[in-house]
């Protein structure tokens, strides 16, 4: 088939495709011309083309900003933190979610874990402290009518990060259990029959066929949570932060928010934001150039 026949035959899958193309376009490839203000000395009056041409000295500003490795120690610790806990709890639910043999059941379960998500962070901030709180916090008045004594969960560095994981492990559970709720249904229904009169159990052939068949998805998903690894939750993190957590709470995009919005520094928050894209697209290519060099690339 020509590509002028198909155009004709299928116009309308054309025409569905270029909203979403130039959409794309709009505000994905275009807004990549907003990285030049990192190499400027940016003049609001006069415009990009009108403002100094300085090179690197933003990023050698930000490298050499005695803050840079505590954001940069921050940034990773709660991504790492996110990548080893949050990121496997979704396949979990899905597989349990899988197992629920009544269909009404599994269907309103799945309806209360997704609806955290469409809940915004100032609510969850509210929640957050509606639960942890010194003051006011069932958790804390709990721990008290036991004995015990409140414990500082919003204000002490070392409970921030893990009330931060809590936040997004509860938020984001249901709705990333979707993609993998939607590659299991794609497993043949042949694979559990036969297994089944083979004598496997309910686990077994979980752990047999369920999850070896979600591998390449998982896969999938993982490189691209690597591609947005720097990319920690910026409402979450300012909405959380107070003084008393200042030293694990300041992350690139606070401190671009602060040092380049906030003080009008356009060039120093998009010295930060193109950083963070160059980090996160070596971390893309290392994790890629590893399966490629594993020999398991034809799976995915």
């Amino acid at each position: 088939m020509t590509l002028k026949k198909g155009l004709v035959n299928y116009w309308q899958v054309y025409v569905l495709m270029s909203i979403g193309i130039v959409c794309y376009i709009l505000f994905r490839i275009l807004p990549i011309w907003g990285f030049a203000l990192a190499f400027v000395d940016y003049n609001v009056v006069g415009g990009i083309f009108k403002s100094k041409f300085i090179g690197l000295y933003h990023f050698a500003n930000l490298l050499g900003d005695p803050r840079f490795f505590r954001m940069l120690r921050n940034s990773l610790a709660i991504s790492m933190i996110n990548l080893v806990f949050a990121f496997p709890a979704p396949i979990l639910l899905a597989l349990v979610l899988n197992e629920i043999r009544n269909r009404q059941y599994q269907r309103f379960s799945q309806t209360i874990v997704y609806l955290p998500y469409f809940l915004s962070w100032p609510v969850i901030r509210g929640i957050t402290f509606f639960l942890f709180s010194m003051d006011i916090g069932i958790v804390n008045k709990a721990i008290m009518y036991f004995g015990g004594d409140a414990v500082r969960f919003l204000s002490n560095p070392d409970t921030f990060w893990w009330v931060l994981l809590l936040q997004n492990i509860w938020r984001d559970l249901g709705w990333n259990s979707i993609i993998y709720l939607a590659a299991i249904t794609q497993i043949d229904l042949a694979l559990y029959e036969a297994a089944t009169v083979d004598g496997a159990t309910r686990l077994q052939q979980m752990m047999r066929i369920t999850l070896p068949c979600l591998i390449p998805t998982v896969v999938v998903m993982f490189l691209m949570r690597l591609g947005r690894f720097l990319d920690v939750s910026f409402e979450q993190v300012l909405l959380m932060t107070s003084d008393y957590v200042t030293s694990v709470s300041e992350i690139f995009d606070t401190y671009a928010y602060r040092v380049g919005i906030q003080n009008g520094n356009y060039s120093i928050g998009t010295a930060v934001g193109f950083f963070k894209s160059i980090v996160s697209l070596g971390l893309v290519l290392a994790s890629n150039w590893a399966i490629k060099k594993s020999g398991h690339e034809g799976m995915f």
